[in-house]
């Protein structure tokens, strides 16, 4: 999935970077916000400057560092203003002993000093050996950050620095920065509200080692439910296929046939249903329109079949024209290649399968499919709008600011 260089457009970032070996990992992460349009400013521990110099983030930011040898009072350059120049504070890596002077308001290094002066969400990455994070006192402190405006990114197990395996690596760069994007970007429509998205092409059985499927890559599903991720929603992302870097975070259900998602869809509809906000569904899926008539356990021979073999095919159910749309906003998709009957079969979609809207994607051709861009006529009943080619997550942000004008 393709980052677009304006997703953290004018948001000021203040990332603190403490003494752990993951802190190299920390240049890969400024690397990914000043990709995404961030403004990143960078305060290091001196511990943290033992593994990398303060030139290597300065390079990356175009910002000198804060430490504990610079501060000045007659610039901006100290631990007030700092804290007030950001929109979020981000520690990664974050040592035990930084979680554990954080937890009781210690300030006795500048990098403390700027946690102490932010008043906003705070969001840390642990980096520890095992014994060390799982420690009690650890744990309590880790609550004690939960309970006073700091989120927490999760560790992961991985071979450790101590060659040990085990819990207390530092989550991957990718995934700070998508929790960092949701953190900056939620909004109050989506915050929240349970939302459900499918994707990628279904697979059909013939036999237990053949099928039949389509080319649909299911990007365009997994850039929607980035965004919609972004922007706070509780995603729930059923699809035959994923993106890698996805948001590990986004709620995932990995289905093959036309019957699994639709059974996968259904629960996961009538779960939403209880929720207090409007529920929304991106039927971005690629559904087989006829499956075998009568698929075979085991292999099929070619010996018993012979020169020839006719597949009987059924049509399939319509998924989206099935399910209960009732209490839930439900967005369609369509790929036309007939240009000059596109727009009308969209419109006879929107009224037969009783949807709220369309996103009509018109392809060239069968390399149309697993682009990393598209473009998009979003129709409703009211009004019909243009969104013109884009990479897929920005194409996906615009079809969200749409979605929500639906009434």
């Amino acid at each position: 999935m393709i980052i677009p260089a304006d997703l953290l457009k004018n948001k000021k970032i203040l990332l603190g970077v403490t003494g752990s070996i993951a802190v190299y990992k920390s240049l890969e992460l400024t690397r990914l916000f000043t990709q995404a349009g961030a403004d990143v400013k960078v305060v290091m521990s001196e511990s943290a400057k033992k593994f990398v110099t303060p030139l290597s983030f300065e390079t990356l930011t175009g910002y000198k560092v804060l430490d504990d040898t610079n501060e000045s009072w007659t610039d901006d350059h100290n631990h007030i203003k700092a804290a007030q120049w950001a929109d979020l504070f981000i520690i990664a890596p974050c040592t035990a002993n930084t979680i554990a002077k954080l937890a009781n308001a210690i300030a006795d290094t500048m990098l403390l000093q700027c946690a102490l002066a932010y008043p906003g969400i705070k969001l840390i990455a642990p980096s520890a050996n095992t014994h060390m994070i799982e420690n009690p006192i650890t744990q309590a402190n880790l609550k004690t950050l939960k309970n006073a405006n700091y989120q927490i990114t999760q560790t992961q197990v991985k071979e450790l620095a101590c060659k040990t395996v085990g819990d207390g690596a530092m989550a991957d760069p990718i995934d700070i920065f998508w929790h960092a994007s949701r953190v900056l970007l939620s909004n109050d429509f989506y915050k929240d509200r349970r939302v459900m998205v499918t994707g990628g092409g279904t697979i059909e059985k013939i036999d237990d080692i053949r099928h039949i499927s389509n080319f649909s890559s299911g990007k365009m599903a997994s850039s929607i439910a980035t965004a919609l991720y972004c922007m706070g929603a509780d995603v729930h992302l059923i699809a035959s296929k994923f993106e890698s870097n996805l948001p590990k975070n986004v709620f995932t259900t990995k289905v093959a046939s036309s019957q699994e998602m639709m059974q996968c869809l259904v629960d996961s509809i009538k779960s939403a249903k209880k929720a207090n906000k409007k529920p929304h569904l991106f039927m971005a899926a690629a559904v087989s329109d006829y499956i075998p008539a009568s698929p075979k356990d085991g292999k099929l021979k070619k010996d018993t079949l012979g020169d020839t073999f006719e597949l009987s095919l059924k049509k399939n159910i319509d998924i989206l024209d099935s399910i209960n749309k009732e209490d839930i906003v439900s967005i369609g998709f369509k790929a036309e290649m007939d240009k000059e009957n596109a727009l009308q079969n969209a419109s006879k979609m929107l009224l037969s399968k009783n949807i709220d809207a369309v996103c009509l994607n018109i392809l060239q051709d069968s390399t149309s499919f697993g682009s990393d861009s598209n473009q998009i006529e979003f129709i409703t009943k009211d009004k019909q709008v243009s969104l013109p080619s884009a990479d897929k997550l920005s194409l996906a942000f615009g079809i969200l600011k749409h979605t929500q004008e639906i009434k």
